[in-house]
């Protein structure tokens, strides 16, 4: 459906998508949710662990469909990012092609792997074109 300033139309498509996040978050899908504190606020990424003493975890091993990262300061959730799993993967894929997501070492004694991702290149137009395909990421 594309926009128009008809506010009955626009009501219309608005409800769609209530009705589809209310049935995603009930029944529909599986999702992982991970929570990062105020540093996000400082440097402008995300941390995303992919792998833990040598196993893939995080990322790499969810079976959700869905990734919700909620980022937090001071203890107070400011906002939340959602994807796909596959998506969020895609996106990221392409990220490291880029040179873009740093990978660090972190966790209880640095046993884990973390992809450091930028928010603004993560939410970023340029990763998707009209049909919801990651393409083109630009640096």
């Amino acid at each position: 459906m594309t926009y128009n300033p008809n506010f009955d139309l626009d009501l219309q498509f608005g409800l769609i998508y209530e009705r589809k996040l209310e049935r995603l978050l009930r029944e529909k899908s599986k999702i992982e949710i991970k929570t990062e504190r105020d540093t996000w606020a400082k440097t402008g990424n995300i941390a995303i662990e992919v792998n833990f003493k040598g196993k893939p975890s995080g990322l790499a091993a969810t079976k959700a469909d869905w990734w919700f990262h909620i980022l937090t300061i001071n203890g107070e959730m400011e906002t939340m990012v959602c994807f796909p799993v596959k998506k969020l993967k895609d996106i990221i894929r392409e990220l490291l092609k880029k040179g873009l997501v740093k990978r660090v070492k972190g966790g209880d004694n640095n046993d884990s792997e973390l992809l450091l991702v930028p928010i603004d290149k993560l939410i970023s137009k340029d990763f998707f074109n009209n049909n919801g395909v990651v393409h083109n990421i630009k640096g």
